[in-house]
């Protein structure tokens, strides 16, 4: 997995409330268990009409926003059915922040298991970057994640919390697989100690 540091790229306003996984990555999109491929379907319903054209006035079609790494969307976002095609199909498009007021808790998770940061902030700070990203392709936001900060393009800071275990993930680039390869002398130590302890298992 990619490590997460620092991120400067163009934010996409999202001020949709209770967007659902579904919304993300419709659910005729799940036949694949690759990670990869998802992008051009991220947000399908409300990027295309019927015949699989543009809709002008979705926010990813617009020329500012066409290569968003960040999206700045309303509460509760990634709720409903718990698809992990949904983090993927963000991160294939490009997407490696998302900040909001709150997130639905698997989808959350799901988050820090494919190297995107889930930030959460308060309803005013989320108004503050909502007004950044309004901006096209000057809507600039810088994410440290060392220092839990979020720059805009005015200058202006602000911090956010996160879970110091999960901060190290994304720091250095650890899937569930990797963190338990650091583990792995200890494990082979436990294996070795229980085949001479217990031989007939």
């Amino acid at each position: 997995m990619e490590k997460f540091t620092t991120l400067t790229g163009v934010a996409a306003p999202l001020p949709i409330i209770n967007v659902d996984t579904d919304m993300i990555i419709p659910k005729q999109y799940l036949k694949t268990i690759k990670r990869t491929g998802l992008g051009s379907a991220l947000f399908a319903e409300m990027r295309y009409d019927e015949e699989g054209n543009e809709k002008p006035d979705f926010v990813l079609n617009q020329s500012g926003y066409r290569k968003a790494q960040i999206v700045i969307a309303g509460d509760n976002f990634g709720c409903g059915s718990s698809r992990e095609h949904a983090p993927w199909a963000l991160l294939d498009f490009g997407i490696k922040c998302v900040i909001s007021t709150s997130f639905a808790d698997i989808f959350y998770n799901n988050c820090f298991k494919n190297g995107i940061l889930p930030v959460v902030v308060t309803p005013e700070q989320l108004d503050m970057l909502l007004d950044d990203a309004s901006r096209g392709s000057n809507a600039t936001l810088t994410v440290d994640l060392e220092n839990q900060t979020i720059s805009g393009p005015d200058g202006g800071t602000i911090h956010f919390d996160i879970d110091p275990a999960r901060k190290q993930v994304l720091l250095e680039g650890l899937d569930d697989i990797a963190m338990t390869l650091q583990k792995d002398a200890s494990i082979a130590g436990f294996e070795t100690k229980m085949a001479e302890s217990r031989p007939w298992v």
